[in-house]
């Protein structure tokens, strides 16, 4: 039975740990911020990119880097280190066919839904509705495959009377 659906749970395990090392490198990036001019960092971005310093675009960046201090810096690596710790185990243990894995993501991508919800409701992007379709897709294959496990185990103690 777990290998029929090894398939499906090895894309999902996949995705999640690439989320993990998408984290851990938004909060490596964060943390070598921490004793840095963040708005230095964006004139040589932009320059290296071969964008006008002056246009609207590196200009609203600058805006919100002067917003961003060490502290604000640190609380994001530790908080993205966190949520990649996370990924990591449900990753983990999906690839592995781990049940409580199955259970973990379950309840994980159910708490998420209404801050994704949120989100997209402010501002609707292609990103935003993608991330949330795959969460939405990834709940329904794993409901589906808890409640066909649960309906053969149920089959098969009725059998066994």
């Amino acid at each position: 039975m777990r290998s029929e659906h090894s398939r499906g749970l090895l894309l999902i395990g996949l995705f999640k740990l690439s989320k993990a090392l998408l984290s851990v490198a938004l909060g490596v990036g964060a943390l070598r911020l921490v004793h840095h001019n963040i708005g230095l960092v964006v004139l040589r971005i932009s320059d290296a990119l071969r964008i006008d310093p002056e246009s609207r675009l590196v200009s609203l960046v600058m805006e919100k880097a002067d917003l961003i201090g060490s502290r604000e810096l640190r609380r994001f690596g530790v908080l993205t280190f966190s949520y990649a710790a996370v990924c990591l185990v449900e990753g983990t243990g999906l690839m592995l066919e781990k049940r409580w894995a199955e259970y973990f993501t379950v309840i994980l991508t159910i708490l998420a839904l209404p801050w994704e919800g949120f989100e997209l409701a402010k501002h609707v992007t292609t990103l935003r509705v993608a991330l949330l379709l795959i969460n939405l897709v990834v709940l329904a294959y794993l409901v589906w495959l808890l409640r066909r496990i649960r309906s053969k185990q149920s089959e098969a103690e009725d059998s066994s009377e």
